[in-house]
């Protein structure tokens, strides 16, 4: 049976005077190709999950109907959301822990507002001053990072549906991206594209035979 993320920790820091309180996640970071992409979602204090979002799930728990309406129910109903990626060659060159930490304050950048505190997925975020809260399985436990695990996945399937146009034949709009048989498959006829990431395996057993498609026309 799926955990069901409560306000539990947004109600405590909403008491001790925080009104602004970001839950951050993100979606991305196993794949083989395509950007990360984090999200930050801030709703105003509130006394119980509201019903129309009272289906809010860790994003991997959600059928991607689900996850595609509760997206748009979710920047409906929030004070505040905002998104931040960083691309595949940003991942080779500093790493998926770095990328993703940037991503997250790119996300909070792109909120519009000030947070008073982050609750994070797993995550501390130390280049930031910024009272956070890591949270291990955060996105099944807390609301608001539930919300922003929505937020951040559906995101970054849309744009991997995009990138399907631009690189034919990968496959991007069915994994999205991920280390699925018939990706691995696709990588041994086609060769690596300017997506994927080269310093993941199998891509990096790849460079002697990579192609790097240019996008489609």
């Amino acid at each position: 049976m799926a955990q069901i993320p409560t306000l539990t920790h947004e109600q405590r820091l909403w008491h001790c005077g925080c009104r602004v309180v970001a839950g951050l996640d993100e979606a991305g970071r196993g794949a083989w190709a395509g950007p990360i992409v984090a999200a930050a979602v801030v709703f105003a204090p509130l006394g119980e999950v509201p019903s129309l979002l009272a289906r809010v799930r860790d994003s991997k728990q959600l059928p991607p109907e689900a996850r595609d309406e509760l997206c748009g129910l979710v920047c409906q109903e929030a004070l505040a959301v905002g998104v931040g990626m960083m691309p595949p060659e940003l991942i080779d060159k500093m790493g998926i822990n770095a990328a993703n930490r940037l991503a997250m304050a790119a996300a909070l950048d792109n909120l519009g507002l000030p947070a008073d505190h982050l609750l994070i997925d797993y995550y501390r975020l130390h280049s930031l001053p910024t009272p956070q809260t890591p949270l291990v399985d955060g996105d099944a436990l807390c609301f608001s990072i539930a919300a922003a695990s929505i937020v951040a996945k559906v995101s970054r399937d849309r744009l991997l549906v995009e990138m399907e146009t631009a690189y034919p034949g990968y496959g991007f709009a069915k994994h999205k991206g991920y280390g699925t048989a018939e990706h691995q498959l696709a990588l041994a006829q086609l060769g690596l594209c300017p997506i994927h990431r080269r310093s993941f395996a199998p891509m990096c057993t790849l460079r002697g035979a990579e192609l790097d498609h240019a996008p489609a026309t």
